[in-house]
């Protein structure tokens, strides 16, 4: 079993993965809500269904998403300009306040996990990994 190259990924994987939530709930918030608050940052403003997409989650799990960060002040409801009907998600002061110390949490993450490997093997390990996703049909939004 451990010659098999998907047990080592998926080792790596739960362990970044636990570490950058443990991290991150030490200030307060939980990977989901990372994820939507730096999908915000980059796109200014977004319908739930297209942060839903964006997120692999249904509307219902953005609305609870949406709704535990607007009650913290994080993020703001509007009316759709062109859309009547519709509303649109945008990231309040604090909330675009909070992504670059949120972002670097990130990179001390993946800074520390991956401190045993040089620059280059990071890139060549990035480039296999796009590649593996690529040939799957596996997309991501870009997030740092």
């Amino acid at each position: 079993m451990t010659a098999h190259l998907g047990y080592w990924l998926r080792l790596v994987s739960n362990h970044v993965s636990a570490r950058f939530a443990e991290r991150l709930d030490r200030l307060g918030i939980t990977v989901a809500e990372w994820v939507a608050l730096r999908l915000l940052f980059d796109a200014d403003s977004l319908p739930p269904s297209q942060l839903a997409a964006r997120m692999g989650l249904t509307r219902g799990a953005v609305t609870k998403l949406a709704d535990r960060l607007r009650a913290r002040g994080l993020l703001a409801r509007s009316a759709d300009a062109d859309d009547g009907r519709g509303v649109r998600l945008a990231l309040t002061e604090a909330g675009r306040a909070l992504v670059p110390a949120l972002a670097e949490a990130a990179d001390r993450n993946e800074a520390e996990a991956f401190a045993a490997l040089s620059a280059e093997d990071r890139a060549l390990l990035h480039g296999l990994l796009t590649r593996i996703a690529t040939r799957q049909g596996l997309t991501a939004p870009p997030l740092a």
